[in-house]
C-alpha cells in the first residue's frame, strides 16, 4: 500500500529509539492500509543522538540483559552480543563485570540498525523514511499537513511527537563553547590548560571519555549544584516491592523517610542499597502520580538530583574510569553555582560560589562543555517544537518539563482536534520513568494501542 493511497498515514517525528519503538508498535496495531511515515531530521534511523557514537568508552547504563529491544524476548540484545562477530575494536566494546555485561553504546546503535532493517523490510511500503526537518505543522480539516525543509507537504491523521531529549538550555553563553558530541575539536585542544564541563552526570562521564580519547591529556573540571556523581551498578537483585500507607504516599518527605528507613534495614541485614532503590521501580510512576502538586514540586527540588544518580546508574567501568581521573586529578568536580561566564582573549572565565558559601572563585578554561542535560519545553530552540507551541498545538506540562499530555501519552490540546501524542522523554514531568530503553519500549505498546483505538473511534463517529 503506498503512503498516498487509503487513509492519511500517522507521522513520527523523531527517528532516534523512541520513534522506532513507536512505529514498530504502530505497523502492528494499526489497521494494514494506515501507513505510519517516520521523520528524522539528521541521523540514521534508529540511532538518535545516543547511540551514534563510535567511541568504545560510551557504555550503556543499564546491562545488556536488560537493553532488549523486543518486549517479547527480554534477552534479545544479549543473545545478539553473544552471536554476532566482531572486530578487535568492537570487542573492546563489550565488558564483563561481576554486575553483568555493559556494551558500547555504539554496538547498541547497530543492533538498533540492524532491527531497523528488519522492520523495513517486513512492513514494506506501509512504512515511510522521511529524511528531513519538520518545521510546522499545519492543522487542516481531516488532520495535520507537515512542512519540511525541502520536502513537499505531506498530509497526516496524527501526530506522535518522540523527538527524545530535548537539548539542554543554553547555559554557556560563551564562544568558547564545545559541544560534548561533537570531538573533533578536542585533540587541538592545550593540555597545559583547563576544560571545564557544566554538569556532574552521565553526560560529564561521556565528555571526560571523548576528551581523553582524542588525545587531551590536561585537567578537566566539573561542576554542577551538588557535585553529585552517578553510582555504578553491582550485582544486586532487586529486593521484596514496598508497600505504601496512604499518608507516606501522599507526602514527599515522608516518602523519602520511608526509602530511607528501608535502606538503613537493609543495610544492618547486611545487603546493598540498590536492591531498594530497584524494588520501587515497578511503582514509582503510581507513587509519582499520587503526589499531590506541592509534593511534586518539592520531590524535583530536593529528591531528584540524588534519586538520578542512585537510580541512573553507570556501568562500572565506567564509574572506575571517573574515578581513576580523580585520584590522578585528572578530572577535578566541584559542588556550586556559576554566577557569571565571560570572555577574556584567549580563554573563558567562570565566576562560581562554592555550594554552602558566600565566597566566589573563578575557573579560567580554554573550553566549556554542557552537560546539564535536558531542557524545559518553553526553553527549546527546536523549531517544530516553538511553532507547535505557538499555534497552540501543545504547552508545557508539569513543571514545564515536558508536554501537557496525559500519562497515555494523548496531549492536551485544542478540542475536536486532530489527534497529538506524546511519547518518551517529551512525558517528563506527566510521568516519572519515561527515558530508559524498557521504559520506551514497553510504553510502546500501550502507545500504538492508543493510537489505534482513537482512529477507531473517530472512524465510527
Amino acid at each position: 500500500m503506498s503512503s498516498t493511497h487509503g487513509p492519511r498515514p500517522i507521522a513520527i517525528i523523531g527517528g532516534g529509539f523512541s520513534g522506532l519503538m513507536a512505529a514498530e508498535q504502530l505497523l502492528r496495531a494499526l489497521p494494514a492500509d494506515r501507513a505510519v511515515l517516520l521523520c528524522e531530521r539528521s541521523r540514521p534511523f534508529g540511532l538518535g543522538l545516543a547511540y551514534a557514537t563510535t567511541n568504545p568508552e560510551h557504555l550503556l547504563n543499564l546491562r545488556a540483559s536488560q537493553m532488549s529491544a523486543d518486549s517479547e524476548r527480554p534477552e534479545d540484545f544479549a543473545d545478539w552480543l553473544a552471536r554476532t562477530p566482531f572486530g578487535a575494536e568492537e570487542r573492546r566494546g563489550i565488558r564483563e563485570t561481576e554486575a553483568g555485561t555493559f556494551a558500547a553504546r555504539g554496538l547498541y546503535g547497530r543492533y538498533l540498525a540492524e532491527r531497523w532493517a528488519r522492520v523495513v523490510t517486513s512492513a514494506g511500503d506501509r512504512l515511510v523514511p522521511l529524511s528531513a526537518a519538520i518545521v510546522d505543522v499545519e492543522p487542516v480539516s481531516e488532520g495535520f499537513v507537515l512542512h519540511g525543509v525541502g520536502v513537499p507537504p505531506r498530509p497526516v491523521a496524527g501526530l506522535v511527537l518522540a523527538m527524545g531529549n530535548l537539548p539542554g538550555p543554553a547555559v554557556v553563553p560563551s564562544r568558547y563553547r564545545l559541544d560534548p558530541w561533537r570531538p573533533e575539536a578536542f585533540g587541538a585542544l592545550d593540555p597545559a590548560r583547563d576544560v571545564l564541563v557544566i554538569g556532574t552526570g552521565l553526560t560529564m562521564m561521556d565528555s571526560v571519555a571523548a576528551l581523553r580519547r582524542e588525545g587531551f591529556t590536561g585537567r578537566i573540571v566539573a561542576v554542577s549544584r551538588r557535585g553529585l556523581l552517578p553510582k555504578p551498578h553491582a550485582a544486586v537483585p532487586a529486593g521484596r516491592r514496598p508497600e505504601f500507607t496512604p499518608e507516606i504516599r501522599t507526602s514527599a518527605r515522608r516518602l523519602v523517610a520511608a526509602v530511607r528507613r528501608r535502606i538503613a534495614a537493609a543495610r544492618e541485614a547486611g545487603d546493598d542499597w540498590r536492591g531498594v532503590i530497584d524494588a520501587l521501580r515497578p511503582i514509582t510512576d503510581a507513587l509519582w502520580a499520587g503526589l499531590p502538586r506541592a509534593e511534586q514540586a518539592r520531590m524535583l527540588r530536593h529528591v531528584r538530583p540524588y534519586w538520578d544518580v542512585h537510580r541512573h546508574r553507570t556501568a562500572p567501568p565506567a564509574a572506575e574510569a571517573i574515578a581513576a581521573e580523580i585520584r590522578r586529578g585528572g578530572l577535578v568536580v566541584r559542588a556550586g553555582r556559576i554566577l557569571a561566564i565571560d570572555a577574556a582573549p584567549d580563554r573563558a572565565v567562570v565566576t562560581l560560589r562554592p555550594r554552602g558559601t558566600d565566597r566566589r572563585e573563578r575557573v579560567e578554561a580554554q573550553g566549556i562543555l554542557d552537560a546539564t542535560g535536558f531542557s524545559r519545553l518553553a526553553e527549546t530552540d527546536d523549531p517544530l517544537l516553538r511553532t507547535l507551541l505557538a499555534r497552540g498545538l501543545v504547552r508545557p506540562g508539569p513543571f514545564g518539563l515536558g508536554i501537557a499530555a496525559s500519562p497515555g501519552g494523548t496531549v492536551v490540546g485544542p478540542p475536536h482536534h486532530a489527534p497529538i501524542w506524546a511519547f518518551g522523554p517529551m512525558l517528563r514531568g506527566v510521568v516519572w520513568e519515561c527515558i530508559a530503553v524498557p521504559d520506551i519500549r514497553d510504553a510502546a505498546r500501550h502507545l500504538a494501542r492508543a493510537v489505534a483505538d482513537e482512529l477507531g473511534h473517530r472512524l465510527a463517529a
